[in-house]
């Protein structure tokens, strides 16, 4: 039998992440989110590429990604309920780290590996601060995709784009438990 961590797997079982506008003050220090980074770093990334950075954006870089979200969501003709949770995505948060999908030149290792890395990534995250003790979540939202947006806010590259935001913070209230998915719906067994 393989030795068990069962502390690690009680963790995942009852894990759930914080909405982001329940999370407040105080937030990681630098330190702090060097740990939460370091374990995110750990992220399988099929060859060793690294296909994905971080952009830790604090209070003040926050507060100016909300005031470019308004003229860029006229811009795109968004709906203006979705402007203002976009705008309050980022006016509301205290700390959160843009996980960027920076795939790389290879042979070997398809972009879409490369894309799916950097999404275990902001899983791997959001799972890390949890487990120090944190509140946490993962968004998007339009603005992460538009490449107008991205590009100008975050000077990304034409090859790069923004796989989440994780919102880390301390959370003022536990969300109630969700349902959760009915694995006999979900799992097919092949055994031939």
């Amino acid at each position: 039998m393989p030795a068990k961590n069962q502390a690690a797997l009680d963790f995942l079982l009852t894990r759930r992440s914080r909405p982001a506008k329940t999370l407040t003050t105080p937030v990681p220090n630098a330190e702090e989110l060097h740990v939460i980074l370091t374990a995110a770093a750990r992220t399988p990334d099929h060859g060793k590429l690294e296909p994905w950075r971080f952009i830790v954006l604090e209070k003040e870089a926050l507060s100016r990604l909300a005031k470019d979200v308004p003229a860029r969501g006229a811009a795109l003709n968004i709906d203006p309920e979705k402007i203002e949770k976009a705008i309050a995505q980022f006016a509301t948060a205290d700390l959160a780290v843009a996980v960027i999908s920076s795939p790389k030149p290879s042979d070997k290792i398809p972009a879409i590996e490369q894309i799916y890395s950097a999404g275990a990534v902001c899983n791997a995250m959001v799972n890390a601060a949890l487990a120090a003790g944190w509140g946490a979540n993962w968004l998007s939202g339009w603005m992460s995709h538009d490449r107008t947006f991205i590009e100008e806010s975050f000077a990304l590259t034409k090859d790069e784009s923004i796989a989440g935001f994780i919102h880390i913070g301390t959370e003022t209230s536990a969300p109630p438990e969700r349902p959760r998915p009915d694995l006999s719906a979900i799992t097919t067994w092949m055994r031939t």
